[in-house]
């Protein structure tokens, strides 16, 4: 119930202070040709970010590598992106945080620990195979 109420009912109002203040001192105007400005730049940056992790996962692909970084890189670029299309000062913070991609490794490392991953899959490998007799049945 709490994570309901801060999503739902928190950030859209602590978006709608953040708006009254930040209008309060720059203008309406201005105000709102920065949410646009931000949504833009943000935007063209998610799609950069988002064709250099591809890059990078292919990559990793060719060299029989797991690109498990890039899968869960590439699910917070398309976070960010959204945030940043949310009209609102601290979505876009948070938004242009996951587009960076210091900040982004970082918030990364913070919930997922990539060699736990890494681990779990080697020990999950199988090989198939099939049991060829030299002899022939005969009936």
């Amino acid at each position: 119930m709490n994570t309901f109420f801060l999503i739902f009912i928190g950030l859209p109002a602590l978006e709608i202070f953040l708006l009254i203040k930040i209008g309060g001192e720059i203008g309406a105007l201005n105000t709102l040709a920065l949410i646009f400005l931000t949504a833009i730049i943000g935007i063209y940056y998610a799609r950069i970010q988002g064709i250099e992790t591809l890059r990078s996962g292919l990559k990793n692909l060719y060299q029989n590598k797991l690109p498990i970084y890039e899968l869960i890189s590439g699910a917070s670029i398309a976070f960010a992106s959204i945030l940043l299309i949310i009209p609102g000062f601290f979505t876009d913070t948070i938004g242009f945080l996951l587009l960076i991609p210091f900040s982004r490794r970082m918030i990364i490392k913070l919930f997922i620990n990539k060699e736990k991953i890494e681990e779990e899959a080697q020990k999950n490998k199988t090989i198939d195979g099939e049991i060829v007799k030299k002899d022939k049945d005969e009936l």
